[in-house]
Parts: structure tokens; sequence; C-alpha cells
């Protein structure tokens, strides 16, 4: 992974706008493909791992060395959920969304993270052993500065901000009026969440369009979110 988050590169792109890597700390300027469907010339996805054609409904694998994300079929996705296999260069991103209604995270507790917007998601690097912020922007993923010790004393009162797979799941924050919700998320769920908001964010505040697929994602990661427990 480059120099820091290793989230920079954790992009693949297909079709305008092109795919772009940053420094570290910078900002990651790319959309996630939409799997399945025809690229330049009418070509359809297929796995980046063995080339055999991959449905519009697919699993990724995450390339550690390269820090890209590849598309994979099953059987590909299921080789390299075995910790060994690619001699732990490559990791299946799980499928797992998951919520923890029993311990809500309050208005203060967001407050205490001090970031800068209403929406962001936290990913622990396991080249860094620390985790970092991010949040979505009409520029792609930022990452902001976070505050680890408040991060820990929130990780001890809400376990499911410490279940997260380093590198390949997310802990995803939306802050509202309504109040806080948190799930566990797969990382390229994150990058689908920032390709929707450079895709349609319009003007200073993003704009009716925006909003309407960030909500839309929102209701989705709801809909597939299950209970979180330690067993998890």
């Amino acid at each position: 992974m480059t120099g820091g988050t290793g989230l920079d590169r954790f992009v693949r792109a297909s079709g305008p706008p092109a795919a772009t890597t940053v420094p570290a700390g910078g900002q990651a300027e790319a959309v996630l493909p939409q799997p399945g469907q025809p690229g330049p010339g009418g070509v359809r996805e297929a796995c980046e791992m063995c080339a055999t054609p991959v449905p519009a409904e697919h699993g990724h694998v995450a390339d550690l060395e390269h820090a890209t994300l590849l598309c994979a079929c099953r059987a590909c996705y299921l080789l390299f959920t075995q910790p060994q296999a690619g001699r732990g260069r490559y990791r299946t991103v799980p499928d797992r969304y998951l919520a923890d209604p029993a311990r809500r995270l309050s208005a203060a507790d967001w407050d205490a993270l001090e970031i800068p917007v209403g929406l962001a998601f936290f990913l622990r690097s396991s080249l860094r052993e620390e985790v970092a912020g991010f949040y979505p922007s009409p520029a792609g993923a930022t990452e902001c500065r976070l505050d680890l010790q408040a991060w820990r004393q929130l990780a001890a009162a809400h376990p499911l901000l410490g279940a997260a797979a380093s590198d390949v799941e997310a802990v995803l924050i939306s802050r509202t009026d309504s109040g806080v919700e948190c799930f566990l998320v797969p990382i390229d769920a994150c990058y689908e969440l920032a390709g929707r908001m450079r895709l349609h964010w319009r003007g200073f505040d993003g704009g009716s369009e925006a909003r309407a697929s960030i909500a839309e994602f929102l209701e989705t990661v709801r809909s597939r979110a299950r209970a979180f427990s330690q067993d998890s």
C-alpha cells in the first residue's frame, strides 16, 4: 500500500471518469464500476484473477500489495477467504453488513470524533495498525484527521466499532437530526458511496439528486444489516 492509509488506491474505475490514484492524505477521485455492465466496446466484466465472466452481483478481492480491489468470480472469491491463500497478498472482501441497535451512538459520541461532515467511514489499516477516517465528497473519498484516543474510547463502549476486519471492512457512521446510525460494511460499499457522491453532487449542497442517492444507499445498508453479536 502507498505510504499512508492504503485506502487512497482501493478504487477501481470503469469508463468515465477514468481511474485516478493519489498520494496518501489526498483525495481518491474515482468511481466504482457498475458490476456486470458492458464497458468500452461492449465488453462485459470478468473476474480479474481468472478471466471468468462475472454476473452483476459479484464479490471483490483486495490486493493488499498493490492496494486495489479486484472483481472476482465465486471460485476466486472463496479461495481467498483462507488466510494462507495467496501468501497473504489477497483477501476476500466479506459481504456482511452489521448493526448494533442495543448500543447506539449518541450525538455526543459523534461530536467527540470531530468529523466535519455528517457521514464518514473508518478503516483499520494492517500496515499502519491504526484506524483512519474518511468522508465521501464530490472529489471522492477524503481522509480526515481522526482523534485516535476518542476512537478507542468509543470502541470500548461500542464493540461494533472494533469488529471490522482490517483493510477489507469499515465502520460507516451517519449523523442526522434524527440521530446517529452505525454499521459495519464491506469496504467496496464505502467506495460505492464515494462514487455516488462524485457522480451526483451538484452545487454547494449537493442537490436533490445526490441526497436521494445517499438516502437510497443508506436504506440498502439498513435492509442488509443484521444484528451484531460478539460472535458475528
